[in-house]
């Protein structure tokens, strides 16, 4: 889906490539900059910590994340999406980018010592339960320096009344991950899910001014005591 979005979307549409729109307009500077602060501080992001942004689609969020630290690290199973990471935003070797599922990715990477702090935002959704379950053992299994972790924008299942319209809602599809919006979960599914991983999870909501922030919540992990 998001090669072809790439390919239908001018090169410099950078929020459009990887569907950060509202009413199919980019959205604004201002709703940008929240989501990179709210990143930079959920996770406590210092000068001199390695980022590791997992679905990191084409570096756009990434890139402005990364400003903050002392380097950062971007994968994505899209090839048109690591081509424009690449193109635009890769300045190696502190700020690079890789084509890999994130999965396989944690399962396998050579360099799981390097990174401090990592994140996904507005991905984690769109991976089946198990690969999900996966996503949050392989990173606390073999990251074991990466301290704390933001998985933004996830879909409040609490607030699925706020968000489909009347006659809109089709039922089961809060649990399917391959709908528009992903798997929906309440905090406690989030939370027991990270907790079965071997992260203690809290939660944060952007502030009013935030286009989702009605519907969805960031969950920020660390590691369980």
């Amino acid at each position: 889906m998001y090669d072809e979005l790439v390919r239908n979307c001018a090169p410099d549409d950078f929020w459009g490539q990887v569907k950060r729109t509202v009413g199919g307009k980019p959205v604004s500077e201002e709703q940008i900059e929240m989501i990179v602060s709210a990143v930079v501080e959920a996770t406590d992001l210092k000068p001199e910590d390695r980022m590791l942004d997992l679905c990191c689609g084409n570096g756009a969020l990434s890139t402005r994340v990364f400003a903050h630290c002392a380097q950062g690290h971007g994968v994505d199973f899209s090839e048109q999406l690591i081509k424009v990471a690449r193109e635009h935003f890769e300045d190696a070797p502190r700020e690079t980018y890789e084509l890999a599922d994130v999965v396989e990715f944690l399962k396998t990477s050579s360099e799981s010592g390097r990174f401090t702090k990592a994140f996904c935002y507005g991905s984690f959704q769109y991976l089946p339960q198990a690969m999900a379950e996966e996503f949050l053992v392989e990173l606390n299994r073999r990251f074991v320096s990466v301290s704390r972790v933001c998985i933004g924008n996830v879909p409040d299942k609490e607030r699925m009344n706020v968000f489909f319209r009347e006659g809109a809602y089709v039922e089961g599809i809060e649990d399917q991950h391959d709908s528009a919006i992903g798997i929906w979960r309440t905090r406690k599914e989030f939370s027991e899910l990270a907790a079965a991983a071997g992260w203690r999870a809290e939660f944060r909501t952007l502030p009013e001014g935030y286009y989702a922030s009605h519907y969805r919540y960031d969950a920020v992990l660390s590691r369980g005591q």
